[in-house]
């Protein structure tokens, strides 16, 4: 609760992992904050959002995670210590600053908490995000609860300041999605007072003989961040009475744990907390006289790689058990019934618990369950968006290609069948891809090129793309999907919503300026509800040589449904006519919205031509319709040109009040 977050009391509390950094960082005394919205850490930035009014914390959503590594720097090098956190394909996006800031280094404690994502929860790629911190040259710790990534995100501003660089906090989903009771310290906060960037008298440059000169300064830094590395107490062994060893880190020590208790063995297990640089002294002294060590660690061998290193000179004979011997797989999560069968192989231990059985029953019985695709809210002005296309695409299909981007868009994907017309796999990279690959497709291949892109990745990583492409007048249709929010991640704001943290108005970037100030002639804008006129905009848009610019602009739902619980507002839903539906089941079957589904009751009707429909009727749930009104443009029986008694899909009589409670 935000209540335990911002307690001034030493307790303890029941939080959220992500929860649990955000206390940390007050207790450090952080004073300036940015992030972009990524999961699995958007709630770092959320709780931040929601507690900023509380502290004299400077906060900052930036346009992207670049930006926002930017301004934490930035801010440190001003004298005051501050935080980011991203995603790990955030991190790709930040790069290019964090090899830089890895060699200029920085002032006041700076802490970039990153997280991993194994097996794609909400990430296009799975990737391993220890490797930039090698490269870089930048300090990693790395927790396995919250508890411990409390501990360490304090630990890492003191680090930060003691080396004068920042420090990685690596975490990964599950790690950020644990809750657990957390002991919380008095916040003993100071008052925030800018400082002098001048009082300092530090040099943050890098390029050319500077920047061989900072390399050298790096080395040796990383040399005493190892000897204190040594001697953490995120480095700790469990001594045991067997000749196999563990090495592990991160959420896989939980797992280890619970394995050996449940195989009621006792292998000694050296728990690693620093993992760049590595304490090599600690790991030759562990593996010295042992026969063998299991390394346990998801995603890349990066443990097992460096640790067959060191073992080559302490112990050439040791066995070492991980990816490379085939137990362990570089491809997604670990979890119990993995290690579990690892261990008992290893150990050769003799157990009745069966895991797999277990996991071959679960799996089994999913096969039963209806298959529930994720699809768009109720009244999301993306599938209004994604009808209008589908329908301006008849008798097209073989002559596009549409290319996809990062969002809750992305859910196209997964509704390929529903728009059937779209060719919605062809093609989804990266945030911001959509134009550069639209572009890459329009000079090579013969199909219209579509690209797709949202409001928020517009602004984090599609200005390059959008200037490439008017540059060369490259015959592509760019639809901006404009919600007025970073929707997916928790309806964030962006540049283009004009409010920020806590409410505070700021300046609200219209997508449509910058266009034209890039240079673009043909801009349409339209109602992302109003499908007559976004048919015959693409329509029109498909027979048009060079760049063509759609804005589909209607709110998230969810979003557009907080602020009018705020203003008091109502919500006028829709019904069907079940007397005169025709029970066709457009509504369902083309517009897929999960407002609508079928009656219980077997009905017929006679229409005014004679002719008798029977079946189940559709029905719109009043409490989960958003008003949108789209579906009665959807229904091939309504008067869409003016509303008549006979409309299948009305206005119900009654206006409820908003029902997501979000």
């Amino acid at each position: 609760m935000i209540s335990d977050v911002i307690s001034e009391d030493k307790t303890k509390a029941f939080l959220f992992c992500n929860e649990a950094i955000v206390r940390a960082a007050l207790e450090s005394d952080v004073k300036v904050v940015a992030f972009y919205p990524g999961s699995p850490v958007s709630e770092i930035l959320d709780t931040f959002y929601q507690i900023s009014e509380n502290f004299d914390i400077k906060m900052e959503i930036a346009s992207n995670e670049k930006v926002a590594l930017e301004i934490v720097a930035g801010a440190s090098m001003g004298g005051q210590r501050s935080l980011t956190a991203m995603k790990s394909v955030g991190l790709n996006v930040a790069s290019d600053s964090f090899f830089s800031l890895g060699y200029t280094g920085i002032n006041k404690g700076c802490v970039l908490v990153f997280a991993d994502d194994p097996f794609c929860h909400s990430s296009q790629s799975e990737e391993d995000g220890r490797f930039f911190a090698e490269n870089a040259y930048i300090p990693m710790l790395e927790p396995s609860d919250p508890v411990e990534a409390k501990k360490m995100v304090k630990e890492a501003f003191k680090i930060s300041e003691k080396f004068q660089t920042i420090v990685l906090v690596r975490t990964t989903t599950r790690i950020n999605h644990q809750s657990t009771v957390v002991p919380l310290e008095p916040l003993n906060r100071t008052e925030f007072k800018p400082r002098s960037f001048r009082e300092f008298n530090k040099k943050y440059s890098t390029v050319g003989s500077k920047a061989r000169e900072l390399k050298l300064k790096i080395l040796e830094r990383r040399n005493k961040v190892k000897d204190d590395f040594e001697k953490s107490h995120f480095n700790f062994i469990h001594e045991g009475n067997l000749n196999f060893g563990v090495i592990v880190s991160g959420v896989s020590y939980n797992y280890v744990l619970e394995v050996c208790n449940k195989l009621d063995i006792k292998p000694p297990i050296l728990k690693l907390g620093t993992t760049y640089p590595l304490p090599d002294k600690l790991i030759s002294k562990f593996i010295k006289d042992l026969k063998g060590v299991i390394i346990v660690e998801e995603l890349s061998p990066y443990l097992e790689l460096r640790i067959k290193a060191l073992s080559k000179e302490v112990n050439p004979t040791i066995q070492i058990v991980g990816k490379y011997s085939g137990h362990f797989s570089e491809a997604f999560e670990y979890n119990i019934p993995i290690v579990f069968n690892v261990f008992k192989d290893i150990f050769d231990i003799k157990s009745d618990k069966d895991y797999e059985g277990v996991l071959e029953k679960a799996n089994e019985l999913k096969k039963i369950l209806p298959v529930r695709i994720p699809v768009f809210c109720p009244g999301c002005p993306h599938r209004a968006t994604f009808w209008s296309l589908n329908r301006a695409l008849v008798g097209k299909t073989d002559n596009i290609a549409l290319i996809n981007d990062i969002g809750c868009y992305s859910m196209l994907l997964l509704n390929k069948d529903i728009y059937s017309k779209m060719h919605s796999d062809d093609l989804l990279l990266a945030m911001g891809a959509t134009l550069g690959a639209g572009s890459g497709i329009s000079l090579a291949a013969r199909e219209k090129t579509i690209s797709v892109i949202g409001d928020s990745t517009f602004f984090h990583a599609g200005l390059p793309g959008m200037v490439n492409i008017c540059n060369n007048d490259e015959d592509v249709i760019v639809i901006i999907l404009d919600n007025s929010v970073t929707a997916m991640t928790g309806q964030q704001p962006n540049a283009g919503t004009g409010y920020g943290p806590a409410g505070v108005p700021k300046n609200k970037i219209q997508i449509e300026n910058v266009l034209k100030g890039i240079g673009f002639k043909n801009i349409v804008i339209n109602d992302s509800f109003d499908a007559k006129d976004s048919i015959s905009a693409f329509k029109k848009a498909l027979d048009v040589r060079g760049p063509s610019i759609i804005i589909s602009r209607g709110p998230c739902a969810l979003w557009n449904d907080r602020k009018k619980r705020k203003r008091g507002e109502k919500i006028q839903p829709f019904f069907v006519d079940q007397n005169i539906c025709h029970k066709c089941h457009t509504c369902m079957r083309d517009f897929y919205c999960p407002a609508i589904n079928m009656d219980s009751s077997y009905k017929e009707f006679t229409d005014e031509k004679g002719k008798l429909w029977k079946g189940y009727s559709s029905h719109i749930s009043h409490e989960l319709c958003d008003g949108c009104g789209v579906c009665s443009i959807v229904c091939p029986y309504t008067n869409h040109n003016a509303r008549t008694e006979k409309d299948v899909i009305k206005p119900f009589e009654k206006m409820r009040e908003v029902r997501h409670d979000l």
